[in-house]
């Protein structure tokens, strides 16, 4: 029989006996479990032994009892667990008890003599709360079993080691700003290792140590929440809350664990928007582009994220039309910008009343508003410089193609929008006329022909016209002028191909031989029509006739039959072709008719086209050698020609020439008045006379003659120097021959009554009182020279 001994912590217990057979012959034995390690009393053992021989035909059973020990046992000696024992050891050292099973040899050992159980290891509830193991009684000598193997329990008891924890810590959390007291934030949970179905080790109680009076816990579930109204973001934003978790209840001596909960206050919206200042002043230029931005304003939110979100726009003011004001969605600003032109000369200042907004509103926080403010801006436009304007801004001219170079075709305006109103100079854009068609006068903004203008050649000219300031040239307006070329009747009809027809000898009379049509570079508005007819000179024609189909097409016809390709083979028949314009232009175009034989179905066989053949005394070779003699006699010719117009001549001076009014044409530096190798300036205000004594310089033929063969009389008489110098420079233009330099200068007019007076050396002044060249010792080393010559040097006195 088996029989153990345990203790645990001061607790007795006492264990029910179990009897066994052994092999069928052994004798009853008692197990006894005691707080000590005793044998039964004799009375025990007969009154246990009473009751089991009434069960001694039943089949054993095992009831094995636990054993519990202590966890953490700190002592140095092995910790004692219980003892084991069997009625059949003698205490002669002959029963050898062996423990097997879970820790056994390494956490349990059992002396096999005595059957003693110690723990020689640290033992933690919390890392294994129970070991199953298994017990055998061998014969020392024999190794025989001397008891059935029996498995019992040895379970860890636990103490308060653990203090609470908090697994998820250290917590973030947020609550809405203003939330009521006994809002929710959040719930923390401890966890404690201990046993909690013993004793008190592993009951939690919460408390808070840090973030009152902010802040509550509940102390049994964990649940964190606001203790304090109206708490508000924009004042603090941020607490950092303890709460501690202590077991045992909560009771002295437990044990305890902390977290910390990190809680924010999010934003509401409770603040409405302030602007800073209640007026504002800005200023724009008057150029500044649609869209530039003028300045910008912003209102202060103590909110945040959408609460803080602003909506910006005018309200009253004199510039609602004028200016724009967005929002930009980043850093909630107001931008004012501009919608239209500005104009320092219409309006010098704008005053706006702009509204900022919270579009984005909280009804419980409505009595803290309102939610809106305004402002007011005063934005000044600043005069610049600009360029000149065109009125209006678009120009449509129609002009015919036949007007005269000089005609003035329209007048172009232009005006200085600024106070000061600078005087106005105009000029073509000369890539938009590289063909040089048009001028502009340089001060009237008068447009006029240059060159002759062909609709035929180009219809449509779109042309820009320049306007500059003549105080700051580079203030310079541009507007379009499209011009319209209108058709005149200047073209004659023609036909529309090289016509050639093919007859029989035997076509009869009236046959049809050849359809014309003609064409016409003109358009008319009516449309084309033509007129055919026979010339005068073959009006009385005796073998064709002509009939006009009315439809802009003619037919040739045979006037009689019998035609002979031996006696004639080819006639030319001239045909007048005349057009329906105003006035009428007409052509003559030749039809050329061949005869030629035909076979019975009128197909044509042969037309007597006979080769060319060379003369057989005159060989191909020698007809080469001819023709290369004309062609070296012709560049010789060419050579002589040329080197004759380079050959310089002495220069034709006329005596009577009036040095005042000369135009002098000289392509290198010269003596200024003393040359007057020109012409007269007479010959531009009576250029019929000026024809018959004008003299050219002979160093530089050929020269551009007298324009007045060119230039129209009306143009001549109503004395129009413009037209006069754009007909010339059209001749230049078109004169092959001519220098490839401009042999026209620039002049103005001079003399008394006039702007720039007497511009003449010849009335200079002749004595020292008259004037004075002191200053030029003023100008530097560069003049030395020339003060030394006109100035007066030290000790010297005047030097002439």
């Amino acid at each position: 029989m088996w029989t153990s001994d345990t203790m645990s912590n001061a607790k007795n217990w006492l264990g029910l006996g179990v009897s066994l057979y052994f092999w069928g012959l052994m004798d009853l034995t008692t197990l006894a479990l005691s707080g000590s390690a005793r044998p039964l009393t004799k009375s025990q053992e007969d009154n246990l032994s009473d009751k089991l021989l009434l069960h001694q035909r039943m089949k054993r059973s095992w009831v094995w009892n636990q054993f519990f020990v202590l966890e953490e046992y700190t002592g140095t000696d092995p910790l004692y667990v219980g003892k084991l024992h069997s009625d059949m050891d003698r205490g002669d050292g002959s029963i050898k008890y062996i423990l097997s099973g879970e820790g056994a040899g390494i956490v349990f050992t059992i002396d096999d003599t005595t059957g003693d159980i110690h723990a020689i290891q640290r033992l933690d509830r919390e890392e294994r709360s129970q070991y199953t193991l298994r017990a055998q009684a061998l014969d020392r000598r024999t190794g025989r079993p001397m008891e059935p193997e029996s498995e019992f329990i040895i379970k860890i008891q636990d103490i308060n080691d653990n203090e609470p924890k908090f697994l998820d810590g250290p917590y973030v959390a947020s609550v809405p700003e203003m939330s009521p007291v006994g809002t929710s934030v959040i719930q923390v949970t401890a966890t404690d290792a201990d046993d909690p179905t013993y004793g008190n080790s592993a009951r939690v109680v919460y408390s808070i140590l840090q973030g009152q009076p902010y802040f509550s816990v509940d102390s049994r579930t964990g649940l964190i929440r606001t203790a304090l109204m109206n708490m508000d973001r924009e004042a603090k934003d941020y607490y950092e809350v303890i709460i501690q978790a202590k077991d045992m209840g909560g009771q002295l001596g437990g044990l305890a664990g902390t977290t910390t909960v990190n809680i924010t206050l999010s934003d509401v919206n409770d603040n409405p928007p302030r602007f800073p200042q209640k007026h504002y002043q800005m200023s724009v230029l008057e150029s500044a582009p649609v869209s530039s931005t003028v300045g910008r304003i912003v209102a202060k939110d103590l909110d945040e994220g959408i609460n803080a979100e602003m909506k910006y726009s005018f309200v009253d003011g004199d510039g609602l039309d004028v200016f724009d004001i967005s929002t930009d969605p980043n850093y909630q600003v107001g931008i004012i910008t501009v919608r239209k032109p500005l104009s320092f000369e219409s309006k010098k200042s704008y005053t706006l009343k702009v509204e900022g907004t919270n579009p984005h509103l909280e009804m419980r926080f409505l009595n803290l508003g309102p939610f809106r403010d305004t402002t007011t801006v005063h934005i000044s436009v600043e005069d610049v410089d600009e360029p000149p304007v065109f009125e209006p801004s678009f120009y449509f001219v129609e002009v015919p193609e036949d007007v005269e170079i000089g005609t003035t075709i329209q007048i172009i305006s232009a005006r200085d929008p600024d106070v000061i109103n600078n005087s106005i100079r105009y000029s073509i854009d000369r890539s938009s006329d590289p063909g040089r068609f048009f001028y502009v006068d340089i001060a009237t903004g008068a447009l006029m022909t240059a060159r002759p203008l062909d609709r035929e050649d180009i219809s449509w000219h779109n042309i820009t016209v320049l306007a500059m300031e003549l105080n700051n040239p580079s203030q310079i307006g541009s507007v379009s002028v499209t011009i319209k070329v209108l058709d005149v009747n200047d073209n004659a009809p023609q036909f529309s191909k090289f016509y050639e027809a093919f007859m029989c000898e035997n076509a009869k009379a009236g046959q049809l031989i050849q359809t014309v049509s003609a064409v016409d570079q003109d358009d008319p508005q009516e449309g084309q029509h033509f007129y055919y007819s026979l010339a005068p000179e073959a009006a009385n024609n005796p073998n064709f006739t002509l009939r006009d189909n009315q439809d802009n097409t003619a037919w040739i016809l045979t006037r009689r039959s019998g035609f002979r390709q031996h006696e004639q083979n080819t006639f030319y028949l001239p045909i007048l072709i005349s057009d329906n314009g105003h006035p009428m232009l007409s052509s003559t175009g030749t039809l050329t008719v061949h005869v030629c034989s035909c076979d019975g179905d009128g197909v044509v066989a042969s037309c007597n086209a006979e080769a060319y053949i060379l003369p057989v005394s005159l060989s191909r070779g020698a007809l080469i050698a001819i023709l290369a003699c004309i062609f070296v006699l012709l560049v010789l010719v060419l050579l002589i020609l040329s080197m004759r117009r380079h050959r310089k001549q002495p220069y034709i001076i006329d005596e009577e020439e009036n040095i005042h009014e000369n135009i002098v044409r000289y392509d290198d530096e010269g003596g200024g008045e003393e040359d007057t190798e020109a012409f007269d300036i007479a010959a531009m205000w009576n250029p019929r006379e000026a024809q018959a004594v004008v003299k050219s310089r002979q160093d530089m033929l050929p020269e551009i003659e007298s324009l007045s063969r060119y230039v129209p009389q009306t143009c001549i008489t109503d004395n129009n120097v413009h037209n006069y110098v754009l007909a010339k420079l059209y001749e230049a233009d078109m004169d092959l021959w001519a220098p490839p330099f401009d042999s026209l200068q620039t002049y103005m007019f001079e003399g008394n009554g006039s702007v720039a007076e007497s511009l003449s050396s010849l009335q200079s002044v002749t004595t020292d009182s008259d004037q004075s060249y002191d200053y030029l010792t003023e100008w530097g080393p560069r003049f030395k020279k020339l003060a030394e010559m006109y100035g007066v040097t030290e000790g010297n006195g005047a030097l002439w």
